[in-house]
């Protein structure tokens, strides 16, 4: 059935963005337009991909500039952009502080404020998606801007012991003695950075991936399929395409498995409400987001 759009031109407008690299097949940006459509507001929200504008993070400043000067009311980032952007910020929510990563900016009154709402993304739809999870031991592949993000998410959601895994040990590090001080409550050990994968997940209840393999950009596995057994559950937050070669593989061995969309609907909820100030209806966003890739090719984003 066609959409019909139901906008009062007498409401706010808001013009909004998502600043990121390979971002054209993105759903964010009809996601917003349908749910501000649903909402009787005025709302558009426009890509602006680094990747096609041929530059990279060191253009932040000039991008956050022109969108205050057309009057943006936000913009959204993604990768590579969640910490970069940070020292052109007036002012960072508690959330966004203690994570050192942003992925939604308002624009008000001449200030730039950033918040972060992919942790709370993660942990609805790890609640949603994976009920009753084993959350004794968990390996996480990633510590960049979103890792550090479901980091925070997981252990709120009650894990023992999170054992953490990026190529840039000193980054990973970082992250887990940030994490074991603000979860001090849990033990000072409980958040730890891998010395032997293969181990670690041979002692691990589930296995989170925050890195950007498995995008079209960046194709293959996070890491070896044999290190994958039907006893663990998998969560992804890759979600172009939404069945990752991790998922695929997770799936065929018999893992209970999250893709991706449910983190990206419902960072994309608080992100609305950040936004417009409406609180916005998570179901039809979740549905309208499963609509959008009825039938599309999957890209990177």
């Amino acid at each position: 059935m066609m959409h019909t759009a139901r906008i009062h031109p007498e409401n706010p407008r808001f013009l909004l963005g998502l600043v990121g690299a390979g971002i054209k097949a993105s759903r964010t940006p009809p996601m917003h337009e349908r749910e501000g459509d649903e909402q009787g507001l005025r709302l558009m929200y426009q890509k602006i991909d680094l990747e096609e504008l041929r530059i990279g993070p060191e253009a932040l400043p000039e991008l956050l500039t022109a969108a205050e000067r057309m009057d943006f009311a936000g913009l959204n980032i993604t990768h590579p952009c969640k910490q970069a952007i940070i020292p052109y910020l007036d002012e960072l929510s508690a959330d966004a502080a203690a994570l050192g990563a942003v992925n939604t900016v308002i624009l008000k009154s001449g200030r730039r404020y950033g918040h972060n709402t992919d942790w709370w993304g993660f942990s609805e739809s790890f609640k949603r998606g994976l009920p009753g999870a084993r959350l004794s031991s968990v390996v996480q592949l990633g510590a960049g801007g979103a890792g550090t993000a479901v980091a925070h998410a997981l252990m709120t959601l009650g894990v023992r012991e999170l054992v953490l895994a990026d190529k840039d040990f000193s980054r990973a590090k970082a992250v887990a003695a940030s994490l074991n001080d603000r979860f001090e409550r849990f033990g000072a050990n409980s958040v730890r950075v891998s010395h032997d994968l293969d181990a670690d997940m041979a002692a691990a209840d589930g296995l989170v991936h925050c890195t950007p393999t498995g995008m079209d950009n960046y194709p293959g596995l996070p890491l070896p399929a044999e290190m994958l057994r039907p006893e663990l559950w998998v969560a992804e937050i890759v979600y172009f395409p939404l069945e990752t070669a991790l998922v695929r593989e997770a799936r065929r061995i018999g893992c209970r498995t999250l893709d991706g969309g449910g983190m990206a609907v419902f960072q994309a909820v608080e992100a609305f409400r950040l936004f417009t100030g409406v609180k916005p209806d998570d179901q039809r966003m979740l549905r309208h987001f499963i609509q959008l890739g009825s039938g599309a090719k999957e890209a990177a984003t």
